[in-house]
């Protein structure tokens, strides 16, 4: 990272272009570099929840959440706002009211109108799993769609940018277990996205990373243009 990075700064330099996606594409490369943070969150089923607003470091949910709040932002004071809207049900500071399972948090989000689901149709499969992955949480039941891995080629012929991407996971009581952005770099499908392995917020060709790791498949969710 050349500079220091504020809300201030990204929003006025992504301000001008119109598009949420491209938005979402200027902003992401400018955090290219960006430190791997664990567990960067605060509070806990025994503590209490202190809302996080960072944009010097992350993990793979902050990080999509921090760029979608700043590409949905008119102005630098609006960005915490977002955030929390995006982090937690109805926008409430509460560990209980965070959206901790990847699937609940695009579901809530596509119900709430900011995201479009993109998985759908005779691709998709169904998966059922109990979550029982958070300290403190009851297990749950759910049920999702998603694209199987055999897929991709296909599903990267209709990405566009700003796409959001959730890898489902192989272990019976989670859902996802690793989430980026999708971009367009020339004729290439890239993928943007905090990495543990990696130290911090890495791009690196998405065949690549779904080649090199186990999943069934992905979900594929779009931030619709709803206008700042």
């Amino acid at each position: 990272m050349a500079t220091e990075l504020t809300p201030a700064r990204l929003l006025a330099e992504s301000r001008p272009l119109d598009a949420v996606g491209q938005r979402m594409k200027l902003i992401s490369s400018r955090m290219l570099g960006a430190p791997y943070v664990v567990n960067p969150l605060r509070g806990s089923a025994t503590e209490p929840e202190v809302f996080v607003a960072a944009v010097k470091g992350f993990d793979c949910v902050t990080f999509i959440e921090s760029v979608l709040a700043l590409a949905v932002s008119r102005r630098a004071a609006e960005f915490p706002e977002r955030l929390r809207e995006l982090r937690y049900r109805d926008g409430q500071v509460s560990w209980r009211q965070r959206l901790h399972y990847s699937t609940d948090w695009a579901k809530y989000h596509v119900r709430q109108g900011r995201l479009e689901d993109l998985t759908r149709g005779e691709a998709t499969q169904t998966k059922r799993r109990t979550l029982a992955m958070v300290p403190g949480l009851p297990a749950k039941q759910t049920s999702f769609r998603y694209l199987p891995k055999k897929k991709l080629n296909w599903a990267s012929r209709w990405v566009d940018d700003g796409d959001l991407i959730f890898f489902v996971s192989t272990r019976p009581k989670l859902d996802v277990f690793h989430t980026g952005l999708l971009f367009r770099e020339g004729g290439e499908v890239v993928l943007r996205h905090a990495a543990r392995s990696r130290g911090g917020v890495v791009e690196q060709a998405l065949e690549e990373f779904v080649r090199v790791n186990r999943m069934p498949g992905f979900i594929i969710v779009r931030p619709r243009d709803n206008g700042r």
